[in-house]
């Protein structure tokens, strides 16, 4: 975390390049308005940044390293890839909470945002940046975390010490991608966790119910995130591993990471609806990635399985290519949870799966599998081998994951809904 100067314009972009785990300036961002009174983002990389040997891209859609100043006006001026590494909705109202002023600009949310943040990119105002946070919140700490989160879900006022380290670790409660469910970085067995927290009005024991999907799509053959279910108290907090870091004997290795609404070139909001789409985002992996097929394939097994268990926010912020050395690949998947529409003729994805645009149908998916490097025969073969484990498995596991009776019959009719197999199988 930054403390920048009032209202910035500018700042450094650093990044941890793979195998090592202290930043280096990789070049300068300024968000300024032009003349229609609308934001411009420049970013230039540093000259001796373009002169390392081992200088990685930022993003692999349009930031490639080069001696050119690129600007954008879309996403108020923020590239794709410096939006993915700021705060998410939740990280949004921590860093509201601790600046205390509004309204608050893009600048200052990245300049805010604390070192949990996901992927290899930092910001400062200083040209050298801060060594590389070492202490994180432990697992022991999840009670006051869970007490803090439930005052910020309320808007309650979050008690203050004069310590500035307290009011530091509500900020380290996490402003990571993942939307806006309450969230907190934490660290336990020399690794870094996700701590998810169940929030008091969910319909259902959320924490259980994500962690038994995380395992629901590794039997379906997807590359899931690593989870675990901790208790606190009464209350259940769902930790997902952080797989864009990895432990070393000097800190954690951080991986790049963009989300699929950079790699589409997309915003989030409905504007940009045309452009989220399977298809167009499968088109992006199949250039940016090494072994394009595999990658190709996971995405069709994840597009299935997102509309097997009707998870209806599969937007594409819920979709990132991630890169631990030089070359992209598909993350693991993960914020997979179902949701329980009223309709059992029919239902949409978030994104564009075929011809007949969002419907989670297997004939709609079936239009366009060519575009995932499989044939007909091949994406129906995939298609009922998922429907038969999901329809088979999934409240075994669900139980397995402690998954309480009554919250496994209101989810029961998220699972391979009737309208999916509709003119298919």
């Amino acid at each position: 975390m930054t403390t920048s100067k009032a209202n910035p314009t500018d700042c450094y972009v650093y990044i941890t390049l793979p195998e090592k785990t202290a930043p280096i300036t990789a070049g300068r961002f300024s968000l300024k308005k032009d003349r229609r009174g609308i934001n411009v983002g420049q970013f230039v990389y540093g000259r001796n940044y373009r002169d390392n040997p081992d200088a990685v891209e930022i993003d692999p859609a349009e930031l490639k390293i080069a001696a050119r100043t690129y600007e954008t006006a879309a996403l108020g001026g923020i590239f794709g890839s410096l939006r993915d590494a700021g705060p998410d909705h939740w990280g949004r109202r921590l860093i509201e909470k601790y600046v205390g002023k509004a309204p608050l600009g893009e600048m200052d949310y990245l300049l805010h945002s604390p070192d949990d943040r996901a992927g290899a990119l930092g910001f400062g105002l200083n040209v050298d940046p801060p060594a590389p946070l070492r202490n994180f919140n432990k697992t022991i700490d999840l009670a006051q975390l869970q007490e803090i989160a439930d005052a910020i879900v309320h808007d309650d006022e979050v008690e203050e010490t004069p310590e500035r380290e307290q009011i530091e670790k509500i900020l380290l409660l996490g402003t990571s991608m993942g939307g806006a469910r309450p969230k907190a970085v934490v660290e336990d067995e020399d690794q870094l966790w996700l701590a998810k927290f169940n929030r008091t009005d969910d319909r259902w024991n959320q924490a259980r119910v994500e962690h038994a999907m995380l395992l629901l799509g590794r039997e379906c053959g997807l590359i899931t995130s690593d989870s675990r279910i901790t208790s606190v108290g009464s209350r259940d907090v769902l930790l997902v591993k952080r797989f864009d870091r990895e432990k070393c004997e000097d800190g954690y290795l951080r991986a790049r990471m963009v989300s699929g609404l950079t790699l589409l070139r997309a915003e989030d909001s409905h504007r940009s609806r045309d452009i989220w789409s399977y298809i167009l985002l499968v088109e992006e992996l199949r250039r940016v990635c090494t072994e394009p097929q595999r990658q190709a394939h996971e995405l069709f097994k994840r597009m299935c399985f997102n509309a097997l268990i009707s998870n209806t926010d599969d937007h594409p912020r819920n979709h990132a290519a991630l890169a631990k050395g030089r070359s992209w690949k598909l993350s693991p998947a993960y914020d997979l949870t179902p949701s329980t529409p009223v309709s059992v003729k029919q239902r949409d994805l978030a994104l564009i799966c075929g011809d007949q645009g969002r419907i989670a149908r297997a004939s709609n998916f079936l239009t366009q599998c060519n575009r995932f490097l499989l044939s007909k025969e091949e994406a129906l073969t995939i298609i009922k081998d998922m429907t038969n484990i999901v329809r088979s498995r999934w409240y075994d596991v669900a139980r397995a994951a402690g998954v309480a009776e009554s919250d496994c019959r209101t989810i029961e009719g998220a699972f391979v809904y009737p309208g999916f197999e509709a003119e298919t199988i």
